[in-house]
């Protein structure tokens, strides 16, 4: 069975909100910086100068299964939060073909925004606006299970 997650997106303050939450839930964040990733030579995307102490992705674990999860948008290309649809569901499958399955599924009558491949980060990875407008990031990781 697949488990979800709620993925916040921020505008520059994901650090201070993840922090807060930290004081709230307790747990251990586990957060990467932009300026962490692989150059776009080594397979990574183009950072700007200005994006690079922003958060990329933290993970705060929450009980035995959950985790609240969440970045900072970029500046670039306008991809800015807008409060009320900052939020994806994050769903980790146990398995690629569970993964695409998922993906194709939820992906159909709606909009593709990242195809589900292999990044640099994770087996595969996916994100997905639904026919009814909820986005969805599907990832799959070998060997980790219910990590999100």
């Amino acid at each position: 069975m697949p488990v979800i997650h709620p993925y916040l997106s921020f505008n520059g303050n994901c650090d201070a909100a993840f922090t807060f939450y930290q004081s709230v839930f307790g747990g251990k964040l586990e957060l990467y910086r932009y300026k962490d990733t692989p150059s776009a030579e080594q397979g990574g995307y183009p950072i700007a100068e200005n994006e690079k102490e922003r958060v990329m992705h933290v993970t705060l674990p929450i009980g035995e299964h959950g985790a609240l999860m969440g970045c900072d948008t970029s500046d670039c290309g306008g991809h800015l939060a807008k409060f009320g649809d900052n939020v994806s569901l994050s769903l980790c499958a146990e398995s690629p073909e569970e993964a695409r399955r998922i993906f194709n599924a939820l992906s159909q009558g709606g909009q593709i925004t990242m195809p589900i491949e292999k990044t640099f980060w994770a087996d595969l990875f996916g994100m997905c606006i639904d026919q009814f407008g909820i986005p969805w990031m599907v990832n799959y990781e070998a060997g980790v299970k219910d990590k999100g």
